[in-house]
């Protein structure tokens, strides 16, 4: 999480889930721009609509966002930050 994804309020959703029907997708929010809530959910929009190396363009089209029960968790926006960053690397390190 950078820039916008770190201030306060409701940030534009990320994706998780690319599917032909539909595509899931976490909601961060934060009040008080130190406490994370996390969110899962659903979006009609198909996966195949989406080009990933794009998708932020496409998480501003997500109005139909339907949140999964039992998926909502509490964190710090730092830890969560720290974990996304954690994830790129190891990402990153298993190579193209």
């Amino acid at each position: 999480m950078t820039g916008s994804a770190r201030g306060v309020g409701c940030g534009e959703p990320r994706i998780r889930d690319f599917s032909d029907q539909c595509t899931g997708w976490l909601r961060v929010s934060s009040e008080d721009g130190q406490a994370a809530e996390v969110q899962a959910g659903w979006s009609l929009i198909e996966g195949w609509r989406i080009t990933p190396s794009d998708h932020l363009a496409a998480a501003a089209r997500v109005q139909d966002f339907d949140p999964i029960t039992g998926t909502h968790i509490q964190c710090s926006l730092d830890d969560l930050a720290a974990q996304v960053a954690a994830n790129r690397s190891a990402l990153a390190a298993t190579g193209p």
